[in-house]
Parts: C-alpha cells; structure tokens; sequence
C-alpha cells in the first residue's frame, strides 16, 4: 500500500511540473517589452488629450453658466452670502481653466 502512495504521489508532482512549465512557457509568450508598453500607452493618452482637454473647458462652461444664474438669483434676491457663492463660483471656473492648462503643459501636448 506504502508503495502505491508513494508512486501516485510522485505522478501528481510530474502533472503539477508539467502543469507549470507549461504555464510559465504561455506566459513567456504573451509578454511584451516594458519599454514598449509605456511608449504605447503615452501614445494613447496623448491621442486622447486634445479631446479631453475640450471637454473640461465645456464642462467649465456649463459650471460657469449654471454658477452665474445662481449669483444673480442670489443677488436679486438679496441674500447676504451672495459675495461667498460668487467667489467659490469663480474659483471653481479659474480652477478648471488652469488645470487644463497645467495638464496639457505637463505632458508636452
């Protein structure tokens, strides 16, 4: 009995071998050049900047319109936080502008 646990288990340890140099050789296959990876990445991105670029400005303008109808209402109605919602509403509009900016410089588009 001793004898045939002994081989069965020396067969499973051939089938596991096997079994892992056959995924480390498909594995093996499937790899790509690091370097070539990344190139192919910053090409994608930088493919998709300009249009990513664009719609942060579009976004930034909805913001800036829905912004100021919200300060005017504000303002016609006399509300006395009407300098603190202006401002944030500024800042945020300037803040989109200038991380679009900052973005596009920073990665040479």
């Amino acid at each position: 009995m001793k004898k045939r646990m002994k081989k069965s288990g020396h067969h499973l340890y051939k089938v596991l071998g096997t079994a892992i140099i056959i995924f480390a050789a498909a594995a093996g296959s499937y790899a790509q050049d690091g370097n070539a990876g990344i190139s192919e990445a910053t090409n994608q991105v930088k493919g998709y900047f300009g249009t990513g670029t664009q719609l942060m400005y579009a976004i930034g303008a909805i913001v800036g319109l829905v912004g100021a109808i919200k300060v005017y209402k504000k303002w016609n109605d006399g509300e006395h936080d009407t300098g603190k919602v202006a401002s944030s509403w500024f800042g945020s509009c300037i803040f989109l502008v200038v991380v679009a900016t900052v973005l596009k410089s920073f990665f040479g588009v």
